[in-house]
């Protein structure tokens, strides 16, 4: 299988609605690929900390029954219990799916806290990359497509590096939108962990503290090139601003131990 073909079933595949042989397909190629691979498990750690931090709500038993008799021949018996709750199950973990969405655009559009509005957005603007399985729209570790890609869908142009040999290899780029406006996103691998980096000219507005945590994330800013850049990871916060910081500067060194 190729990306092409993976990338639309990811979400699928980690709530167990595909099949067998395509599922086994999938993870082969997921498990050789730099672009399905980080896509793969930030879809299921996001899974995850949905499952850990959304309220479940048991359906009343009024509306099992009705489900049951609308789903069922009325001549049938009423199917198997390990049946009913795997059902369920499946209604559960979408409607926490669901309410995850709900989630994720309330912290894109809403403020977080007192001088943390900004910090709030991107992290919104990270989550329903990762939950949509959008991180990228041009897949390429290669700076010099990246950036006409970028420069062709924006009136303004960012330096675009590739930091593979200090262990931040460039996965990709898409166009994410940031207080109304296209904003260029860069999408950099720091082992198991997605970095998303935004960029966009240089906004005369203070920008958030260099470094701290928003729901979980890790959102470290920097000022460079005349641009302004925000990255947002569960990486370490002392990696990700050492690594933003040199990219700011167009000189990205080896990470911090």
């Amino acid at each position: 299988m190729k990306c092409d073909e993976v990338a639309p079933l990811l979400a699928a595949d980690a709530d167990g609605e595909v099949d067998s042989l395509r599922s086994h397909a999938i993870r082969k190629h997921v498990a050789g690929c730099a672009v399905c691979g980080p896509r793969q498990r930030a879809l299921l750690e996001l899974q995850q900390r949905l499952r850990a931090e959304l309220p479940r709500h048991a359906a009343p038993a009024a509306l099992r029954a009705r489900l049951r008799s609308e789903h069922s021949p009325a001549a049938a018996r009423p199917p198997a219990p390990e049946l009913r709750w795997r059902w369920f199950g499946a209604g559960l973990l979408t409607g926490s799916l669901a309410a995850g969405l709900v989630w994720a655009a309330s912290l894109a559009l809403g403020p977080v806290g007192p001088g943390d509005d900004l910090s709030g957005r991107v992290v919104g603007r990270h989550t329903q990359a990762t939950l949509g399985q959008h991180l990228v729209q041009v897949a390429s570790s290669d700076q010099h497509r990246v950036k006409p890609w970028l420069s062709a869908r924006l009136d303004y142009s960012i330096p675009v590096s590739d930091a593979a040999q200090a262990g931040f290899p460039l996965v990709g780029a898409r166009i994410d939108r940031l207080d109304g406006r296209p904003v260029a996103t860069l999408v950099y691998r720091r082992r198991d962990h997605v970095i998303d980096v935004f960029v966009r000219p240089d906004a005369t507005a203070a920008g958030p503290p260099a470094v701290h945590a928003v729901r979980g994330f890790n959102v470290a800013a920097a000022k460079g090139a005349d641009m302004e850049w925000l990255a947002v990871s569960d990486l370490r916060g002392a990696e990700l601003e050492a690594f933003l910081q040199g990219l700011a500067r167009g000189e990205v060194g080896p990470p911090p131990e």
